[in-house]
């Protein structure tokens, strides 16, 4: 009996760009019926995804649905209702120079051959969420699950193919040989979805061939709180938001920046929040996840020790359980604050005010969000003015990214380029200018 030998990175990408240049992949019928197919994918194996998910992270099947894959079906959805609209040429005005007769216009043209590499956090929604633009785009596709959500990585590699076109789109599974030896070949767009040390990797392959690259990063999001707020509401929103998928999330609020008598009124109130969410113990609750292996769970717990801990603080390393995490008493020096935490643990850091805290992320790198609850206008404004964040959010952590007319994406640090709705279509294709003078 014999085994069929696995497509080589560099056959799979010589055999989408073949596809690619016969036009296939150009018309809107085919983008529309690539799009619903996947939907049909989401819709009909939908449970499989979320098994995948639970073996990979612990994730419940309710949060799997609402953060992967109900969320790309309203991805899908939203686009097939507004793509013909996004697609048609717009008129550009003309100097008089050229002529009455003269006309001008944009139109958008795909690509070619994309790569689209996803991390292991949200493996289904940061894979599928850019393959929407991208098929949306009319661009032929590779995508590289990670290897660190197996399960999912399998589900995707076997059900995509099953519903896709394999001419046009390929799945290529496996770790850092692989994925090295995909970023050696040549690509029009390399979207990338992680860390920034991988992201330097990515950047400097891509520079090899002048490809443009998407670099979807992270970083440590602060969440400013002062007195004005409702500090009970902050305190549930705060919680959902740092614990959803057990902290593993790129715009989970990292840390919580406020005064020392607002710190001293929310730690209670955080306390009893995540007992509202995942009972009095959350390693027994159907909705709280796992860390993804045991090297994140031995970094995260190193970390454990940079503060009074005000609720958590246990784990159990057989079953890559963290608890909710608060820690007050926090020195802006800790281990805690030196890295993105990536984790179930929200420090509190208190500052004396407005001005401090302005100047508190600003040393810092730029994060991808920013959350501010407050109901006065001069500091909303002020922080809006005064910082810079890949996205910004008042009274309500992650939201932004649920919204598909709102660019997801980060600067500096936290990433550079854009994505979701409308902003997929400018991510995955060529904005090309026409001029049109008449030869009469």
């Amino acid at each position: 009996m014999t085994t069929a030998t696995p497509e080589q990175p560099a056959d799979v990408v010589a055999r989408l760009r073949a596809t690619f240049r016969t036009g296939r992949t150009k018309p809107v019928e085919w983008r529309t019926t690539q799009l619903r197919r996947l939907r049909d994918l989401l819709k009909e194996k939908g449970d499989d995804l979320a098994a995948a998910l639970h073996t990979d992270l612990g994730k419940s099947s309710t949060e799997s649905y609402r953060t992967e894959i109900d969320f790309t079906v309203r991805e899908i959805d939203h686009t097939l209702d507004h793509l013909a609209d996004w697609l048609r040429p717009e008129p550009a005005p003309v100097p008089a120079h050229l002529g009455a007769d003269a006309t001008a216009r944009t139109q958008y043209d795909p690509l070619g051959v994309v790569l689209v590499i996803a991390p292991w956090n949200y493996p289904a929604q940061l894979l599928l969420a850019p393959l929407v633009g991208a098929l949306a785009s009319g661009d032929a596709v590779v995508v590289k699950p990670s290897e660190l959500a197996p399960a999912t990585s399998a589900a995707l590699a076997r059900l995509l193919p099953a519903y896709l076109d394999t001419d046009a789109v390929a799945v290529v599974e496996g770790g850092i040989p692989e994925t090295t030896a995909l970023l050696a070949e040549k690509f029009d767009h390399i979207f990338y979805t992680g860390n920034g040390a991988v992201g330097r990797i990515v950047l400097r392959a891509a520079a090899e061939h002048l490809t443009p690259v998407t670099l979807e990063l992270g970083g440590k999001s602060p969440a400013f709180v002062d007195s004005t707020a409702d500090l009970q509401v902050v305190a549930d929103r705060l919680a959902r938001g740092k614990f959803l998928n057990a902290g593993q999330t790129c715009v989970a609020p990292d840390y919580v920046l406020t005064d020392p008598a607002t710190a001293a009124a929310l730690e209670p109130l955080l306390a009893s929040a995540v007992e509202k969410t995942y009972g009095a113990d959350p390693q027994r609750s159907g909705e709280y996840g796992r860390i993804v292996n045991e090297r994140h769970f031995d970094r995260l717990t190193g970390l454990l020790g940079s503060g009074r801990v005000v609720v958590g603080g246990v784990s159990d390393r057989a079953d890559k359980y963290i608890a909710p995490t608060v820690l007050a008493d926090v020195d802006p020096a800790s281990p805690v604050m030196g890295e993105e935490i990536f984790g179930p643990i929200l420090p509190i850091v208190t500052v004396d005010g407005l001005d401090e805290a302005l100047a508190f992320i600003n040393d810092r790198d730029k994060p991808l969000a920013l959350y501010v609850f407050s109901e006065s206008a001069e500091t909303r404004d002020r922080i809006a003015a005064e910082t810079s964040s890949g996205g910004l959010g008042y009274g309500l952590p992650l939201a932004h990214l649920t919204v598909s007319d709102l660019p997801f994406g980060g600067v500096g640090e936290s990433g550079m380029g854009n994505y979701h709705g409308r902003y997929s279509i400018e991510t995955f294709s060529h904005r090309k200018a026409i001029l049109d003078k008449p030869l009469g």
